[in-house]
C-alpha cells in the first residue's frame, strides 16, 4: 500500500478536507484528515490495519497499543491480524495511562499504532509512559499517515507509515490563514479552549 492508495481511501471516505483547521497539536493547517470518516468504514479500516500488521508480522508482537479514541479501533484491528491482544491508554488527570485492568508485562514486544501524526505528541506520550512505568520492548510504531514531513522522530527504529505527507502546520502567530481572516474550524481537537 502506498501514499496514493491511502489518500484515495481518505478521499473516498470524505476524510481529506481543505480549509483552516485547529489540529489536536494546537497548530493550524489548511488540510485536515478526518480519521473517523475512514474508521467508520470496516473494510477500509481492515485494509489499512492489515497493511500495518503485515509490516510488523516478523517482530512477534505481544500487544498492540493505541491512544483513545481512534487508537482503540486501530489497535484492535491491527492486533486481530497479528493474532495478539490490543490495549489502549486513555487520559486520566490529563495524562495517557493504562486503565481498565490492562497490563503490559515485562519483556513484552509492544507495537504502538496511531492514525495521523502531525507533531507526534500523542505517540510520544505513549512512549514516555511505557518507558517510565513498564519494562517492555517498543518493537515499532505503525501509522496510517505521517503528515509531519519527516519531522516527527520518536527514536524508535521501526517507525512505519502507510503514507507520508508534508503538510504545513503553523503556530497561530505564524498562520497565513489567520492573517487573511479565514474562519478557523475546530474539528475533534482537545484544544478547543485555545480559541
Amino acid at each position: 500500500m502506498n501514499t496514493e492508495k491511502v489518500l484515495d481511501i481518505f478521499k473516498k471516505s470524505n476524510a481529506l478536507l481543505a480549509g483552516h483547521f485547529l489540529l489536536t497539536s494546537g497548530k493550524h493547517s489548511s488540510v485536515y484528515l478526518e480519521k473517523f470518516m475512514v474508521l467508520q468504514q470496516p473494510g477500509y479500516t481492515e485494509m489499512l490495519c492489515k497493511n500495518i500488521a503485515e509490516h510488523f508480522r516478523k517482530k512477534k508482537i505481544d500487544v498492540v497499543l493505541g491512544a483513545a479514541v481512534g487508537g482503540i479501533i486501530i489497535a484492535y484491528e491491527t492486533a486481530r491480524h497479528l493474532k495478539t491482544r490490543a490495549v489502549f491508554m486513555e487520559r486520566e488527570e490529563g495524562k495517557l495511562k493504562l486503565r481498565r485492568n490492562f497490563e503490559i508485562k515485562e519483556g513484552e514486544n509492544v507495537l504502538i499504532v496511531e492514525d495521523i501524526v502531525t507533531t507526534g505528541g500523542s505517540v510520544q506520550e505513549l512512549i514516555d509512559e511505557l518507558k517510565a512505568n513498564y519494562k517492555c520492548n517498543i518493537a515499532g510504531i505503525g501509522i496510517f499517515i505521517d503528515r509531519s514531513g519527516g519531522r516527527a522522530d520518536f527514536g524508535v527504529e521501526d517507525t512505519f507509515a502507510l503514507a507520508k505527507l508534508d503538510v504545513k502546520a503553523y503556530e497561530e502567530k505564524d498562520c497565513p490563514m489567520c492573517k487573511d481572516s479565514v474562519p478557523l474550524t475546530k474539528r475533534g481537537s482537545r484544544n478547543l479552549a485555545k480559541k
